[in-house]
């Protein structure tokens, strides 16, 4: 197993080669270069450079992975007859996935590398735009980019953008966050005499003629906030400021107590966006929802308890955890293993419980109490087999309630009450339904068809108590049969 001699050819011209690799360039044999597309190549071929290139091997393949690949594996092989000399563009260290490839192979004692650096392209890209890269810089394979990674606060450098399409990807997705017209600098043969600079609005990107092989997109930092809202952080700031003394004096009074009302309103107002399969109202209230997850956070930062960083590190790990199936070894053969996986690690994360109903109170509705302390308690066997058992009690239920109603004290009455409401709670999880929902569209539904009342009885230009229980019926009727659906919705 020989050494693969790994040199840099630098970003620019020959007069920026460092004398010792220009010396090894000459010198080597054989001599392999991942392309000849590089103005270093052209000058020494004058002076009878002999090379094989692997430019080939792009003709191969659609995707870049597997050329790199193909490329690695044939220098290793090559390298079990002897030395072997291998020229790419820039640093090989830098935005070069061959050199990475083989590293990975040397790591597995395949392959023994020497490695020789040029000039990185970044040098000379940081001289021809004139930044400073301390104040925060990101590089990023263009034939892979993921605006959900990019922090739009840093400078920031595409490489890999090389031709029309690639352009157009690349354009596509930062348009996913950066306005359509945010200003993008296309960088063509930094450091070299042919160096191009050319400033475009971010749509026009693919539509520039200046895009070749040495090509790279600069994303200037943006500066005015209100151009950075699809940022986590530009939220995050935001809240913190509403918090902060020179802030909101309503959000700065609010505490986990006071907040709870709004997170109740806000997840019932998000599930009737999803019920009505409204997609724009979905984004709306989810963004509202994440609005109070937000403020808790602050609250909890402001406090010194906890910050979003600790709620999103307990959230990933019970996430990985829960999912060994995803991030670990185990098999699964349905979504029901899944589920019975998920409780039986959550039991092993609980301590061990008195009661099988410790943990299913739900404060803020005693409906979903009710839910839970039933499905529990059904879990181990104390429930009816079928419905029918929960239809007696049920009937059950409802005449003691009665007996009560004409008969006994409001405690008592309470009391019956209470229990003929449990009742209505199991027969609701014996049809697979929720109560606290089914509740929710009740009182919607009620709205709805009051406000019809309201607006009926106004036309006619008298109050309710002009009007018979019967005909205020009647407007009832007209809503249930559908009249006035329409107008109501947006007072919902």
């Amino acid at each position: 197993m020989h050494t693969i001699h790994i040199l840099g050819l630098g970003a620019g011209d020959l007069l920026q080669l460092p004398l010792g690799v220009y010396r090894t360039l000459k010198e080597a044999d054989p001599l392999y270069l991942r392309t000849a597309e590089h103005p270093v190549v052209k000058e020494l071929e004058t002076e009878g450079l002999r090379y094989e290139s692997f430019d080939a091997i792009y003709e191969k393949h659609d995707d870049f992975a597997p050329v790199y690949q193909e490329i690695a594996e044939t220098l290793i092989a090559l390298a079990e007859n002897g030395p072997v000399y291998y020229a790419v563009p820039g640093h090989p260290l830098v935005a070069e996935q061959t050199v990475q490839f083989l590293i990975e192979a040397e790591q597995a004692g395949r392959c023994t590398l020497s490695i020789a650096g040029g000039q990185s392209f970044l040098d000379a890209i940081f001289g021809a735009l004139r930044i400073d890269p301390i104040e925060g810089f990101r590089l990023v394979d263009g034939t892979g980019l993921d605006s959900n990674r990019l922090n739009m606060t840093d400078h920031l450098l595409i490489a890999q953008v090389y031709d029309q399409f690639s352009a157009s990807e690349v354009k596509l997705s930062l348009m996913e966050k950066y306005p359509d017209d945010y200003p993008v600098t296309i960088v063509t043969a930094a450091g070299a005499a042919s160096e191009r600079l050319r400033t475009v609005p971010l749509h026009a990107l693919d539509r520039s003629a200046e895009i070749d092989n040495l090509t790279t997109v600069y994303v200037p930092p943006v500066t005015e906030q209100t151009q950075r809202l699809k940022e986590w952080q530009t939220f995050r700031d935001i809240i913190a400021k509403l918090r902060s003394p020179e802030g909101c004096p309503w959000d700065r009074e609010q505490t986990h107590e006071s907040l709870r009302p709004y997170l109740l309103e806000e997840a019932h107002e998000l599930l009737q966006a999803i019920e009505e399969e409204d997609d724009e109202a979905i984004a709306e209230e989810l963004g509202d929802v994440l609005l109070q997850v937000f403020l808790h956070a602050q609250i909890g930062q402001d406090s010194g308890y906890f910050q979003l960083e600790d709620i999103l590190e307990a959230i990933s790990d019970k996430m990985i955890r829960r999912h060994p199936h995803v991030f670990g070894d185990v098999e699964v053969a349905s979504a029901g293993e899944v589920v019975d996986n998920w409780q039986a690690i959550k039991q092993q994360e609980k301590p061990a419980s008195e009661s099988l109903l410790d943990g299913q109170d739900r404060s803020s509705s005693s409906l979903l109490t009710s839910y839970n302390y039933q499905k529990k308690a059904a879990k181990v066997g104390f429930t009816w087999k079928d419905a029918d058992g929960a239809w007696a009690k049920f009937e059950e239920e409802l005449q003691e309630f009665k007996d009560e109603v004409a008969n006994g004290s409001k405690d008592q009455q309470l009391d019956e009450f209470g229990d003929l409401l449990f009742t209505l709670v199991n027969l609701a999880r014996f049809y697979g339904l929720s109560p606290e929902q089914a509740m929710v569209q009740a009182n919607r539904k009620f709205r709805t068809r009051f406000l019809h009342v309201e607006r009926r009885a106004k036309e006619g230009g008298h109050t309710f108590s002009d009007y018979t229980l019967d005909q205020l019926d009647s407007f009832w009727n007209e809503a249930k049969a559908g009249h006035g659906e329409d107008e109501n919705h947006e007072t919902r």
